[in-house]
């Protein structure tokens, strides 16, 4: 019987443990897609509590606990900090065979160095005190959390509108190791079933681009002077977080009608609004393929699901969950459509779906036209999905359909400085896929060649297909 997380954690074999330690252990980490507030990183914030840096926002955790039957005050609600962190000790026993019991015991290992001791109710205050008393250190503030797992690019997630100051700060900071820079995510130009929040919105985007948006001309032209900016910032990758890809047909007349509608708030019909959305998700992905950008797709999210909650906390609280939508034939249009005029950029697909798997991993092969290794990426296991089963089914219809060598890895999709354990458990993962195949004869016992890849997996490939600037 193996201990629980011991150096072979989630290693099978000695041919595992020996990629894993030898080759993939010290990989620096390129993070090209989370959700870390940028003024933390900026300000090297310190954190207050192990609530603050490790409750705080984790909608996972407020998922198990709601599940346990804990009163929302000790989630998102005025209960003391210590007061959350104890009814998240008493969750953590029943989540027995949730990625949510390995990611905890994983960080608090790495980097409060808590090994051996289980979080559960007993061991609660003598965690938290451990974990507190190490906090004001300049290795837990956030630019020293990066440093310690050897974080060399964090790419975080920005609005158009966003002025981008702490990114710009953060770059004329003497000695920080870790680059932090923008990803566009302009998904709210096309939220165009709130006419309200939508109008706002573009109100603002003008104000920020100082222009005028009275017609679909001045927001392509506001859009782009923000896309021109995000770039001048070191912005090399865009992001779109939607259920699915639109591609109802339009023409520019229809287009500009639309826009004018709903500028003058008029309730805009289901294909309006699919016409208006497939209209800007094609251009913004032209002014992607301009600038040499790498645009992502994450598919599949049902959000905000419970209406009461939504009112209540509002979006990013823990009630979104997968949807089943269609994505091939919508995908496959859109990609055709900028393919065809040889206007497809570098494009990463994320599915939130498990089922989408292999309907993903076939449309690379579609649209790969040689011009660099993987041009077309199947994203790594996203959301729901970046658990054990989660990873080790994308890792294999990726093998299976595609080349799992040009991957360009893991990434940590989070709010939390602490989720950089999810790198090393995909590594493990990694390691132990190819170990077990050595093990069976499916692949040949040659370490230069395996250890190579595995290197490539974890950094190389990252480095290599962004192109972030030097």
């Amino acid at each position: 019987m193996k201990p629980f997380l011991d150096e072979d954690f989630l290693l099978d074999s000695p041919t595992a443990a020996r990629l894993f330690h030898d080759y993939a252990a010290d990989q620096p980490i390129i993070d090209y897609h989370c959700h870390l507030p940028p003024d933390q990183v900026a300000n090297n914030h310190h954190f207050a509590t192990l609530t603050e840096i490790w409750l705080n926002g984790d909608h996972y955790k407020w998922r198990a606990m709601r599940s346990n039957g804990v009163s929302e005050r000790f989630c998102t609600g005025d209960a003391s900090d210590w007061e959350k962190f104890e009814a998240w000790a008493k969750t953590v026993p029943y989540t027995l065979r949730n990625p949510l019991y390995h990611w905890t015991h994983m960080e608090l290992n790495r980097p409060f160095g808590v090994k051996g001791t289980l979080l559960n109710a007993a061991t609660a205050r003598s965690i938290y005190d451990h974990c507190n008393a190490k906090l004001p250190e300049d290795d837990f503030a956030t630019q020293g959390l990066l440093r310690q797992f050897r974080v060399l690019v964090v790419c975080t997630t920005d609005d158009p509108v966003d002025t981008l100051e702490a990114h710009q700060r953060h770059a004329r900071t003497s000695g920080a190791t870790t680059r932090l820079l923008p990803a566009w995510r302009p998904d709210r130009v096309m939220a165009v079933s709130d006419l309200q929040g939508w109008n706002a919105w573009v109100d603002g985007l003008g104000a920020a681009a100082d222009v005028a948006i009275d017609s679909f001309a001045m927001l392509l032209d506001a859009l782009k002077r923000r896309h021109d900016f995000f770039h001048q910032v070191g912005c090399r990758i865009s992001d779109h977080g939607i259920e699915q890809v639109w591609v109802e047909p339009y023409t520019d007349k229809e287009v500009e009608a639309i826009f004018c509608k709903a500028r003058a708030r008029q309730p805009l019909s289901p294909v309006e609004q699919d016409q208006f959305r497939s209209a800007m998700l094609y251009e913004l992905a032209l002014m992607d393929h301009a600038r040499g950008w790498t645009q992502q797709l994450h598919l599949g999210a049902m959000r905000n699901n419970n209406t009461r909650m939504m009112h209540s906390l509002g979006p990013d609280t823990g009630f979104d969950s997968i949807g089943d939508t269609p994505q091939a034939s919508a995908l496959a249009r859109f990609l055709d459509r900028l393919d065809s005029s040889n206007q497809l950029c570098r494009t990463i697909l994320y599915n939130l779906n498990p089922a989408d798997n292999e309907v993903m991993a076939t449309m690379l092969g579609n649209f790969q036209d040689g011009s660099c290794p993987g041009k077309i990426q199947l994203g790594a296991a996203w959301w729901f999905l970046d658990q054990k089963d989660g990873m080790e089914r994308q890792l294999g219809a990726l093998s299976a359909l595609g080349l799992l060598s040009r991957f360009v890895g893991m990434l940590t999709d989070s709010r939390s400085f602490l989720s950089y354990s999810r790198h090393e458990y995909f590594r493990r993962l990694l390691c132990n896929l190819l170990g077990n195949d050595v093990e069976q004869g499916l692949l040949p016992h040659d370490m230069g060649l395996l250890g190579n890849m595995v290197q490539d997996i974890c950094f190389r490939n990252a480095r290599a297909y962004f192109g972030f600037p030097e």
